[in-house]
């Protein structure tokens, strides 16, 4: 624009000036879209009618070729002013002050009587001023100071909705209400509504809970998209409106809209959307297995290992990099879920990993550390698997979905419930963003994982009835996940354990075993069942019920190497023995897995272990001589282990394990005719009684 022009004196910036001051009214906008036609050159027609009428259309001026990149331009626009509306002309003659209004200093320069109302020339010979009420009415807009309407286009803002559709659905969270104030503002002044706005809405509404209203916007969206591109974008409607079902638990109708998508995707070639619609199904029958019976015998899926055989093959085909990480994962879970070679979910994992890292795929990395924390979790070394989680939290949370972020919080603070900082855990369940709670799903999520660890800190306080409310509470909420209310089945019998209801707690315990069958629970689940099952036999006083069902979940878990589960059916097999009166066997049982419970850093899983070998210890004393030094090694060994039990209840709050062991402890000294310290672990008894009665 610095350069010089064919004028002398002048650049070519003067002269855009020129040209753009030129402009000084509404109807100066109209003549000069007008006279654009004269900048192309003359189709056949004009040349004809000119010939016609005698009109000589030579000229020095190059011009444009109609289907030339400029000329397609200037038609264009030349077609698009004239279809404007009234209004929005007039918006558009606004814009156009505006927009010019930072060059009228250099404007003056050139023109020394330029003025204010420069800008329209019938202002300026009619001597109007800004504060005459003919221009107040006309530019009162233009000395406010919000003029957004000027500074962006509709494919401005089209674009702005496609970079938030690109960020929403990768982290799920809902759309601030900042951002929402700020499109209303860009929306209000006349603007040409994007379609893409009503598929944002749909997002936040659907994010919100609100039915009616996401399923209202996402028919309105693709009304818009069907008309503009007939149905080249119909299989994505039903996705959308498959995956709006499923979440709202309308299964039947989400399954019906999903076949649908399938056969719309295969009939359309869209190789993408078929492969997301079959890895969705996929992990919809692993979630909702009693839904999709009628697909299964169909053979639409087929079996799970040749369903993710088929999604691997064809992600790997599309290079479809993320479905096929997704994928790899999937099948480390279903490894870890059906208990087969733990290699092979590392191996799986390491795939993936291999491929996040060569593809880029930054929003899996986090699914896969969480897979792999749940490896080294089901092998009993927690500290590993709480890093593994530490570091998904500290550097990968921004890029994966919000789902991942509060899954991973939830196990974090879950470990730190079962090593009795309930403190720490609450305040570590604060640590997720205010915006992800504001997605009603999620916000169920947190708050009934919350009512969870209460739970857990009363009932080991003896606070019965408290941790009864926040147990109902947990129960209160839609749709927690299939996890979620194992853990609650599981936490609501050993309520019934700890009221000594027994025949209650196996009721509840029963009624779990035909869900388990029906819906292929995972292994873990299952030897969890059964041990507890064996705990309830034995606290009834028929241990020898229970002796089968513990051999069964020990089997199970050292098939599976699920290490915790297999230490904790051990355990309930060696209370089983000690019933019975085979001390040793369990004092030798106890004695080689001692190291690895305390690798777990289960505190629950560690006091009762404890707890158990110093009852056999105390067996093997009863079955010594009295007065000999094997019956009083016995002893010391009891007390031991007595004491290691009485600190592991002591840091999860157990107070009715903390009564127990002290009780054993008063009974071990006075059977060392020690009275004193009897005495002292009598009134250490009764103080902690004193304290969980006033808590």
């Amino acid at each position: 624009m610095t350069h010089a022009s064919g004028i002398p004196g002048r650049t070519l910036w003067d002269l855009f000036l020129k040209k753009l001051w030129g402009i000084n009214s509404f109807d100066a906008l109209h003549v000069f879209f007008d006279a654009l036609s004269s900048l192309l050159v003359k189709t056949k027609e004009d040349l004809q009618k000119d010939a016609e009428n005698n009109v000589v259309s030579g000229s020095d001026r190059m011009l444009f070729s109609r289907t030339s990149p400029f000329g397609a331009f200037i038609r264009r626009a030349q077609l698009e002013f004239t279809r404007l509306q009234f209004h929005d002309g007039i918006t558009l003659w606004k814009s156009l002050i505006v927009y010019r209004e930072p060059t009228l200093s250099m404007w003056r320069r050139r023109n020394p009587t330029a003025g204010d109302t420069t800008f329209d020339v019938n202002l300026m010979q009619d001597n109007l001023g800004y504060d005459h009420r003919l221009t107040q009415i006309m530019y009162c807009e233009l000395q406010s100071e919000s003029r957004s309407d000027a500074s962006f286009s509709t494919d401005d803002l089209e674009k702005l909705l496609e970079f938030l559709l690109n960020s929403l659905p990768e982290v799920g969270d809902r759309v601030t209400d900042e951002i929402k104030r700020q499109f209303e503002s860009m929306l209000s002044p006349g603007i040409t509504v994007p379609s893409l706005s009503h598929y944002v809405k749909f997002l936040d509404s659907w994010k919100a809970g609100d039915y009616l209203s996401s399923f209202d916007n996402l028919h309105r969206y693709f009304d818009y998209t069907m008309h503009n591109r007939d149905r080249t974008f119909y299989q994505y409607a039903l996705l959308n409106l498959a995956i709006l079902q499923a979440d709202f638990n309308c299964f039947p109708e989400a399954i019906a809209a999903m076949q649908e998508t399938i056969s719309t995707a295969r009939e359309n070639k869209d190789m993408g959307c078929l492969n997301y619609s079959l890895s969705w199904l996929y992990h919809f029958s692993k979630a909702h297995s009693g839904e999709l019976r009628e697909v299964q015998k169909s053979g639409v899926l087929g079996t799970e290992k040749e369903a993710l055989a088929f999604l691997k093959a064809k992600s790997k085909e599309a290079s479809m990099w993320s479905l096929l990480s997704t994928s790899l994962l999937s099948e480390a879970k279903l490894t870890l879920t059906t208990g087969d070679s733990l290699s092979l979910a590392f191996e799986n994992a390491m795939k993936a990993s291999y491929l996040n890292v060569t593809r880029n795929v930054t929003n899996i990395i986090g699914t896969q550390i969480m897979v792999q924390s749940s490896i080294f979790s089901r092998l009993g070394v927690s500290y590993l698997a709480w890093s593994y989680g530490e570091v998904f939290l500290q550097c990968y949370a921004d890029n994966s979905p919000v789902e991942d972020v509060l899954r991973c919080t939830c196990k974090i603070s879950y470990w730190l419930a079962q090593n009795g900082q309930y403190d720490h855990a609450l305040i570590h369940m604060d640590t997720i963003n205010r915006d992800t709670l504001r997605t009603l799903k999620h916000q169920q999520h947190w708050m009934a994982f919350c009512c969870l660890l209460k739970f857990q800190r009363y009932l080991r306080l003896g606070d019965l009835d408290a941790a009864e409310q926040f147990l109902s509470q947990s129960r209160g909420f839609d749709s927690p996940g299939d996890d979620m209310l194992f853990t609650i089945s599981i936490l609501e019998v050993r309520l019934q354990m700890r009221r000594q209801e027994y025949s209650k707690a196996l009721r509840l315990l029963e009624e779990c075993f035909p869900e388990m069958e029906e819906n292929e629970m995972d292994i873990f689940q299952r030897i969890k069942l059964l041990t507890l099952k064996a705990r309830i036999l034995d606290m009834a006083g028929i241990p020898q019920k229970g002796f089968s069902v513990a051999l069964r979940a020990a089997s199970l878990a050292r098939r599976a190497r699920l290490l915790p589960a297999l230490w904790e059916a051990i355990g309930a097999v060696c209370r089983i023995l000690i019933s019975l009166e085979e001390f040793d066997a369990a004092a030798k049982l106890l004695r080689s897995i001692m190291p690895q419970v305390l690798e777990c850093e289960d505190c629950e899983l560690a006091a009762d272990c404890f707890s158990f070998l110093a009852d056999a210890y105390i067996g093997l004393a009863g079955e010594a001589e009295a007065g000999t030094a094997e019956r009083k090694e016995q002893m010391t060994r009891a007390l031991e282990c007595t004491s290691g039990s009485f600190d592991e209840f002591s840091r999860v709050d157990d107070v009715r394990g903390q009564r127990e062991m002290m009780a054993k402890k008063a009974i071990i000294m006075r059977l060392n005719s020690d009275l004193i310290l009897a005495n002292n672990c009598a009134a250490k008894y009764l103080h902690v009684k004193k304290a969980s009665e006033s808590i």
